[in-house]
């Protein structure tokens, strides 16, 4: 990011859609936008769960991992055959899906079984700020504040207290 300063919170905001229209804003009104950062503060953690996992799941979850993982690798060593790389190519990713899917199933079923019930679920995580805030380069702050300031009616702008 070079040598860019802190910077001087302008605003805040309570979504990431505000804070990204206020940058879009600063944008249109043909602001050095290389001059602005969009800031998350007060991280909390959601996790989703999304359903059980059995040892059926556990094995078609291995299975398409290692199927992906096998045919990339069987075609990359393909790729190296100097007299025909297009077939070994192909022939090897055939290859590879096949015995990947066979050895990711198998993993999949065996690391299942060796966490004996402990998570017998699955889930998505992801990392949600509370708020966000605007950053501007302590040089550009000022001129920023004021564009945004013209249009805080419409944009509901909330004055950081940083």
């Amino acid at each position: 990011m070079g040598t860019r300063d802190d910077g001087r919170a302008i605003a805040a905001f309570n979504s990431y859609a505000e804070a990204e229209r206020a940058v879009d804003y600063l944008a249109d009104r043909g602001f050095p936008v290389e001059h602005v950062s969009i800031i998350g503060h007060d991280l909390r953690t959601v996790e989703r769960v999304t359903g059980r996992v059995d040892y059926r799941d556990a094995a078609l979850r291995g299975m398409s991992g290692g199927a992906v993982t096998g045919a990339l690798i069987g075609w990359l060593f393909g790729l190296l055959d100097w007299v025909s790389p297009l077939i070994a190519s192909v022939w090897l990713a055939l290859d590879g899906l096949v015995f990947g899917a066979i050895v990711g199933a198998v993993f999949g079923v065996l690391t299942h079984w060796a966490q004996q019930g402990r998570r017998d679920f699955a889930s998505v995580a992801v990392t949600l700020p509370q708020r966000y805030e605007i950053l501007v380069d302590s040089d550009y702050a000022d001129r920023a504040a004021e564009l945004l300031h013209e249009a805080s009616p419409s944009m509901h702008i909330r004055k950081s207290n940083v």
